[in-house]
């Protein structure tokens, strides 16, 4: 709503009444109250002023004659708050009132002291959510941009990229770690495009099944195969006019590489079974922790479709690559989930903060979120406790400090126990692994001899998933 205050800070009021009387002592009350008065003796006349000119608020007479004071309030499209005033009071004609959106409602005859309180209530919600609207503004522009907070530059870099891209249709992929915000990314890019109000469809290619995954894609006709009992709507249908986010695309098997291409390609799709093809009109974002250079190279991707999805390319750096991002995310995440289970807010102590910004954070801010919930939840106090962190990052910073310049990740050695010595060594392990291959898992599992499986399940049970 634009504001229409003076330089000296008067706030401006329309009254719309065709009782002279009315309006002039209304007039008098305010204007002796530091209020700028305009006033109108018909609907039609204050719809004239509304159009031209900027109002704070609006006291308008209920029952006008020809344009009622409803009709005006309806007209004027919520641009401006409206106190409705009748000698008529009746619950059905407030319901009615308040449903078209009204401020407030008040009864003639209408004292002074009820008309100044009526408007210093309105002012106060006013100036709040103005303050509200401004402090959520300057908290955006510093830290966030839909959703997604950080202030390190790799990350304004990354908002300032799509703010530019997502207006156009462009196809893009977004590389980087596990818990990086990849999808944020994506659905940051469909809440500042013209798709925002159609689906944002997303799908993990990587967790579904390689001999379903062309039905949730394409579809399917029913009788298509065995337990195709009715005709199926595909995502790409379900998805049409807005986005479709293909996350992990670099696990799709090479014969959906080609149909994917072919979509792509013809903007539109064929379900399975079916011979006709079906429009569709969508826009594709995508997403890998894979390096998709090397899978190109090495024949695991096609590299058509490589270049078709890679129209423009997002990175996203890992948490320990940007540390300046640990402090307003570790305060983000406590607000959030402190909100969430109805706990006070707890502070940040300094040495809790060192820990975390000493932690390399293998998965990054989704690690963070999880440790910081654990944290808040089980810490007594007004802030958080060290010892409440988890085990894997109190044993890092223990085994930074005990370790000699050169470095060495070697278990706790006052520590006896074979399972804690070997859960430590476990972490330590699949920490260096995924560093060294930025993340990919598959590569990961490959570097520390266990199967992508195994490496999956240990990555749950020790919270780095």
């Amino acid at each position: 709503m634009a504001s229409s205050l003076q330089e000296n800070g008067a706030w401006s009021v329309l009254i719309i009444d065709d009782d002279d009387g009315v309006r002039s002592s209304l007039g008098a009350v305010l204007e002796t109250s530091g209020y700028n008065v305009t006033a109108a003796a018909s609907g039609e006349e204050g719809l004239a002023l509304l159009a031209r000119s900027a109002f704070d608020i609006v006291l308008c007479d209920y029952r006008l004659p020809g344009v009622s004071g409803i009709d005006v309030l309806k007209s004027s499209g919520g641009s401006v708050p409206f106190v409705l005033m009748t000698a008529f009071g009746a619950p059905d004609l407030a319901m009615e009132a308040f449903k078209g959106g009204v401020f407030d409602y008040i009864s003639k005859p209408i004292s002074p002291d009820k008309l100044l309180f009526t408007l210093t209530k309105f002012r106060e919600f006013e100036e709040l959510r103005r303050d509200n609207a401004s402090l959520r503004a300057s908290l955006s522009e510093k830290y966030s941009f839909s959703n997604i907070i950080a202030q390190s530059s790799s990350f304004r870099a990354v908002f300032d990229t799509v703010k530019r891209l997502a207006p156009y249709t462009t196809t893009v992929l977004i590389t980087g770690e596990s818990g990086t915000g990849k999808e944020l990314i994506a659905r940051a890019i469909h809440e500042s495009s013209t798709r925002r109000g159609k689906p944002f469809v997303a799908i993990n290619c990587g967790a579904i099944p390689e001999n379903l995954m062309e039905s949730e894609l394409f579809g399917h006709k029913k009788g298509a195969f065995t337990d195709a009992s009715r005709d199926k709507r595909g995502l790409f249908e379900e998805a049409n006019g807005g986005t479709l986010f293909l996350d992990e695309v670099g696990e799709l098997p090479l014969h959906l590489q080609v149909k994917l291409l072919r979509a792509l390609q013809e903007r539109a799709i064929r379900r399975v079974g079916d011979e006709e093809l079906v429009p569709v009109d969508v826009r594709i974002l995508s997403a890998t922790l894979r390096n998709l250079d090397e899978d190109t190279k090495s024949g695991r991707f096609r590299e058509d479709l490589y270049y078709r999805l890679n129209v423009v390319g997002v990175h996203l750096l890992p948490l320990r690559e940007r540390a300046e991002d640990i402090p307003v995310l570790a305060h983000h995440f406590l607000e959030k989930h402190a909100k969430r289970l109805g706990l006070p807010i707890k502070s940040i102590p300094q040495d809790v903060m060192q820990t975390l910004l000493e932690y390399p954070w293998p998965g990054n801010a989704r690690e963070l979120e999880n440790s910081l919930e654990r944290a808040l939840v089980l810490s007594a106090g007004d802030e958080l406790e060290r010892e409440t962190l988890p085990e894997r990052i109190l044993s890092f910073q223990a085994r930074r400090k005990s370790e000699p310049a050169a470095g060495s990740h070697a278990a706790d050695s006052d520590s006896l126990s074979i399972k804690q010595r070997t859960r430590s060594l476990e972490i330590d392990l699949i920490t260096r692994a995924l560093k060294h291959t930025k993340g990919n898992r598959t590569h990961a599992a490959k570097v520390l001899e266990i199967s992508h499986r195994a490496l999956l399940y240990k990555l749950k049970e020790y919270g780095l998933g």
